[in-house]
């Protein structure tokens, strides 16, 4: 099962406390107590695992290590030992205590979300010419501590949407090395699915229905993943009552949800056309056509129609490539 939103929390350090200290040493008395050490902070960092949230599920409150206390000799209390979480980019760190956002978007991305706290001093920086025996101390400084929710936003390339039993997950399958569970019955996919196609992240969104911006089936779960997807492979099934009914029934989720997800390149297809005779087939298609006369029948069955995506997917992947090289 893919952790997506999970909420912990994260404790920095404690600074060390300062020493108090002599040296006992006749001919050379004077303080000599050091200072504590630094307490450890919290980072996150960007992972391509999927699963990193995982870690999350049971274990709730993390926290990085104290920093030592002083020592005597002048020498200083080690710092705390760094806490250092992965979890996968696409991740918003959302600061439940302090009301801020914070979003990790590449690979290896390293952000500090909770610093340790200061180390106390030690006598031996209170000494003067007028106190040449300080017996006072400072005590570490706590370090921040933060009530978080991780919230997965996939970032993918191009996003497979549509209704529950479009075909998406075969269609995944096919194209790619996933290897997703498909069935003939609805919500046969329960989390995002992700396939690399050459250069490009493909993710199989699971199947909408009217209602999912207000909650209704898998609700609202699984629309944020489809924000950060580029381009939308939007599939209708050819064994569908009204393919352009349809269409209209996704769309408006995604508008509900958030109208900018419009604006998204789309491309169009009537998926299942192995299921239907060639008439119903292209009596749908000419639908879909209306919405859109680039609209195409595939099937995961016709290894022409398939030619067909790979065609699309594999100029997308040049743009993508001269854009990278520009």
């Amino acid at each position: 099962m893919l952790i997506d939103d999970v909420t912990i929390k994260v404790k920095a350090g404690h600074g060390g406390k300062g020493m108090v200290t002599f040296n006992k040493n006749p001919g050379a008395l004077g303080p000599t107590g050091g200072n504590g050490g630094r307490g450890g902070s919290v980072f996150f960092i960007g992972v391509s695992n999927l699963d990193a949230l995982k870690q999350f599920r049971f274990k709730k409150i993390l926290e990085a290590e104290d920093g030592e206390m002083g020592k005597n000799q002048h020498k200083d209390g080690a710092n705390g030992k760094d806490l250092v979480l992965e979890v996968p980019v696409g991740t918003v760190i959302h600061n439940l205590t302090t009301k801020e956002d914070i979003e990790i978007l590449k690979l290896n991305e390293r952000v500090l979300i909770a610093a340790g706290g200061k180390g106390g001093k030690g006598n031996y920086e209170f000494r003067s010419s007028t106190n040449t025996t300080p017996m006072q101390s400072q005590p570490g400084l706590p370090g921040d501590e933060f009530d978080l929710r991780l919230e997965l936003k996939l970032i993918a390339d191009i996003g497979f949407i549509g209704l529950p039993n479009a075909g998406k997950s075969s269609l995944l399958n096919e194209l790619t090395n996933a290897s997703v569970k498909v069935a003939n019955y609805p919500f046969t996919t329960l989390e995002p699915n992700l396939g690399i196609y050459f250069d490009l992240i493909l993710a199989d969104i699971p199947g909408l229905i009217q209602g999912a911006s207000s909650g209704k089936g898998l609700g609202i779960k699984f629309l944020r993943h489809i924000e950060r997807t580029k381009i939308l492979f939007h599939l209708i099934s050819a064994e569908s009552e009204s393919a352009s009914k349809d269409y209209k029934t996704i769309r408006g989720e995604l508008k509900k949800y958030n109208p900018a997800l419009l604006e998204k390149p789309e491309y169009l297809f009537l998926s299942k056309s192995d299921e239907v005779g060639e008439k119903e087939k292209e009596k749908k298609l000419k639908q879909l056509k209306k919405i859109n006369e680039n609209a195409i029948a595939i099937s995961v069955y016709d290894d022409e129609s398939l030619e067909q995506v790979k065609k699309i997917l594999n100029k997308i992947i040049s743009k993508k490539l001269n854009i990278a090289c520009e």
